[in-house]
């Protein structure tokens, strides 16, 4: 059986939330979309709420990732404790609450989500990516296989990709907000794109006022990010997979924007 995946870059502020809640199903048709991740840390700008959570989940999502945002919203840890299908970087440290991947299971066989956190020019030390994500696969299987990979640098997002590569069904890179051109089967059928982009105004930087960023970039004093104003874009993949074979055989990057 072939199924399609659909992985939704960073969702960024009201605008963008609104936007994916206003488009996604509308996609999900269009596509023939059987599963759908979304990756939400950016939702209230800086981390997500519960009700924005909910909201994604009633959008048509069926597991939200999350990255270096996690904790910005502090009420989002209860929420985490209770609700399976959201899932923070699995190479946080081992005490931190809610769970780095979840088993989900369809008609056409198990999914597992996993979300992983980069170390290359973050803020923080988590564990090894690479090694976590071994772990995982040598204690989990299932029909499908996916990972959310937010990190910075393109070279680690590209390591892990071919590290993976024939291991899991599909990797994709988040958190730069950029959608990249290189979406692509790996030689041993993982499907992989570098940054999915994200999913919030079209016109600001990484979502945000341009006037902002530039003021940061100039050395003025910081202010409280805004998002910028004006029309939205999802940005977002397709991954085809074989259910039989747990490999993807197409991939398809798409920029929705009315």
């Amino acid at each position: 059986m072939q199924i399609n995946i659909l992985a939704i870059g960073d969702v960024v502020a009201k605008s963008g939330l609104d936007y994916l809640c206003r488009r996604l199903r509308s996609v999900i048709a269009m596509k023939g979309i059987h599963f759908t991740v979304v990756n939400g840390e950016n939702a209230a700008m800086l981390g997500l709420t519960p009700a924005q959570a909910e909201a994604i989940f009633d959008a048509g999502a069926d597991v939200i990732t999350l990255g270096n945002h996690t904790w910005n919203k502090r009420e989002i840890i209860s929420y985490m404790e209770h609700s399976p299908n959201i899932v923070r970087p699995l190479n946080f440290a081992p005490q931190v609450p809610g769970r780095g991947y979840t088993l989900v299971e369809r008609d056409f066989g198990t999914v597992l989500v996993a979300n992983l956190i980069g170390r290359c020019d973050m803020d923080f030390g988590p564990d090894n990516p690479f090694l976590a994500a071994d772990r995982l696969l040598a204690e989990h299987k299932a029909t499908v296989t996916l990972i959310d990979f937010h990190a910075e640098a393109t070279s680690e997002k590209l390591a892990m990709g071919y590290y993976l590569d024939g291991r899991v069904s599909a990797i994709w890179g988040t958190h730069t907000h950029v959608q990249t051109s290189d979406i692509q089967v790996l030689p041993k059928g993982t499907g992989y794109v570098t940054d999915l982009g994200m999913t919030g105004p079209a016109r600001s930087v990484l979502g945000v006022r341009p006037e902002q960023s530039i003021n940061m970039f100039l050395g003025n004093p910081r202010e409280r990010f805004e998002a910028a104003p004006g029309d939205c874009k999802m940005e977002c993949a397709v991954f085809t997979i074989d259910t039989k074979t747990g490999r993807t055989t197409a991939g398809e990057a798409l920029r929705i924007h009315d």
